[in-house]
């Protein structure tokens, strides 16, 4: 038989609110409080049966709440991760995954080394060094003098787009025979490079590309305009 209701009084109402400073603090604060309160009721069970029943059937609101991730297998090892971690590892179930450890847990990553590269001639960039040490390591032939001549036009390239002038060929040869460190030397040879006309022309259509596909401006009946100072 059902209780009766029982009409509570408003001030023994606002006398009990519980406020979130005071509740149990949340180890996964996104799946919420109550998803919590189901993981500690499922540690507290004797039955192991009725535990790890438990424990799949938190692992599927789990799911539900990730619906696009829910059938990959990868995501169901780190649901079950996470459910070992909200119960603080106090659960004992059946996973079909490696129980995880506080302590692997508590290992912090190695520090990684930022690269402190402080190249003399910046504007070429930090890929131009990998593209010499890649054409020092090969053998003599016309592959490695392809490459080479590569590079150099991107550094003649790179050096107009940073002073946008122009730029005599033995300056870049004088640059690759330093970066190289004296091992590929065109120096006082017939190699040409592309004209730097052609060069600039390449960067403005690389900067421009920027403004391409821009709606236009247009007034009230539709046709486009300029702006006041251009005119």
């Amino acid at each position: 038989m059902n209780k009766p209701y029982i009409k509570e009084n408003a001030a023994d109402v606002v006398h009990h609110l519980e406020y979130n400073s005071e509740r149990q603090h949340l180890i996964i604060p996104e799946y919420g409080r109550h998803l919590q309160k189901l993981i500690d009721q499922a540690t507290q069970i004797e039955d192991r049966a009725e535990r790890n029943k438990a424990a799949n059937y938190i692992i599927n609101v789990m799911g539900t709440l990730n619906p696009h991730l829910r059938d990959v297998p990868d995501f169901q090892h780190k649901l079950w991760d996470q459910i070992f971690i909200m119960s603080d590892f106090k659960l004992d179930v059946d996973s079909p995954y490696p129980v995880p450890s506080r302590e692997v847990l508590q290992l912090r990553p190695d520090p990684m080394p930022y690269p402190q590269n402080f190249p003399k001639y910046r504007f070429y960039g930090n890929n131009i060094k990998f593209m010499i040490d890649v054409a020092n390591s090969w053998e003599e032939g016309e592959m490695k003098s392809a490459l080479v001549k590569v590079i150099a036009n991107h550094m003649k390239k790179m050096y107009l787009s940073w002073n946008k002038d122009t730029v005599k060929d033995d300056v870049i040869f004088e640059h690759l025979y330093e970066l190289s460190d004296g091992k590929i030397n065109l120096t006082g040879g017939e190699e040409e490079l592309v004209h730097s006309i052609e060069l600039i022309k390449t960067n403005q259509r690389m900067s421009n590309k920027v403004y391409t596909g821009q709606p236009k401006h247009k007034n009230k009946n539709g046709k486009n305009f300029k702006n006041r100072k251009q005119q």
